[in-house]
């Protein structure tokens, strides 16, 4: 295995570089800014927009290295390059390539199909791909983002027209911004939490201009609210009011309930089952390690469509011919 997992994330063997370190590393490659994935770092390395939503949550760091998608970028003896991954503004994964050429992806967190705004995610070459499995199950099946919104926009219509406020519950990094410009396009205003309208003011210095006013204790006559999915935060004494919450937990039963919300609409900024198998394949990876949430459950469904996957917590048994046999698996992490 290329990689090491420890107690701080993920770090490449035999070098100073680190995947989304969740603590303090010397030098760590930041894929996007929610904050499960960043850390005041010594150095980081990411996009322009990753970095500066970054140090909007954290504070200032020292050296930051901003690149470019696919500008090749030397780290000692190793190439590193960006490349978009969907997701969040900014967000991006990232190729490794030895000096002995092989090619190592670590993807970050991903989701395939196009955004309002973010950059549409690729496929990038490689030998070993390392990449998220957040939902990596295969009872995962997302529908069509846009199928969602229209759901999402008929429900907020519904009850404008019966004097109830609509109120959606999305983080406020990425979905949120995403949320108000497909609501926009289908002719709804929106009123933002505080902290969703600070990000979104950040997301416009950018270059996307996000079109939402910041929520200041009352509604606007046809507005849609837009809050983090946390009850301190939720408008209080604004009258009558239906909460939705905007995940990919939604195909859960329990999804709607575990937010406090009325209801749950599947709009997710993560990859599915479906997505995930696809680009495995696509990649021409010889080697699939697969990390975060069901990660065990992905890598044996790889493993039953032919590829050689694992998760980052499992060991290789090896064989006295030096060859790896079957993964030996050990308890993985949920988040």
């Amino acid at each position: 295995m290329p990689v090491d997992w420890l107690k701080g994330g993920l770090k490449l063997q035999g070098a100073a570089l680190w995947f989304d370190a969740r603590r303090q590393a010397e030098v760590s490659f930041v894929s996007h800014a929610h904050t499960d994935h960043i850390a005041r770092h010594a150095r980081a390395i990411g996009t322009r927009e990753t970095l500066t939503l970054m140090q909007h949550r954290v504070g200032a760091i020292d050296v930051t290295v901003p690149l470019a998608y696919r500008q090749p970028w030397a780290l000692g003896d190793l190439t590193l390059e960006l490349f978009p991954a969907g997701h969040v503004l900014g967000a991006a994964q990232v190729r490794v390539t030895r000096p002995d050429g092989h090619r190592i992806v670590y993807t970050g967190d991903f989701s395939p199909g196009a955004f309002l705004t973010a950059t549409r995610a690729e496929v990038p070459d490689c030998d070993t791909l390392i990449m998220e499995s957040t939902f990596g199950h295969p009872k995962y099946r997302f529908p069509p983002r846009e199928q969602v919104y229209d759901e999402v926009a008929a429900w907020c219509r519904r009850h404008l027209l019966q004097g109830v406020r609509p109120v959606l519950l999305a983080y406020s990094l990425g979905k949120s911004q995403e949320s108000i410009q497909q609501l926009a396009a289908r002719g709804l205003k929106v009123a933002a939490h505080e902290s969703i309208h600070a990000i979104s003011a950040l997301y416009a210095d950018l270059g996307v201009p996000i079109d939402a006013r910041r929520f200041e204790g009352t509604f606007e006559a046809g507005e849609v609210g837009l809050f983090p999915p946390f009850k301190k935060h939720r408008p209080r004494d604004v009258g009558p009011v239906a909460t939705a919450v905007l995940t990919g937990w939604a195909l859960e039963a329990w999804g709607a309930r575990r937010a406090g919300a009325d209801v749950a609409f599947p709009v997710s900024d993560h990859a599915d089952y479906p997505s995930l198998v696809a680009f495995a394949r696509a990649s021409g990876a010889r080697e699939v390690i697969t990390l975060f949430g069901f990660a065990d459950e992905l890598a044996a469904g790889l493993r039953r469509e032919g590829l050689f996957a694992r998760a980052v917590t499992e060991t290789l048994q090896l064989d006295l011919f030096g060859q790896a046999a079957a993964p030996r698996p050990r308890r993985s992490r949920r988040r």
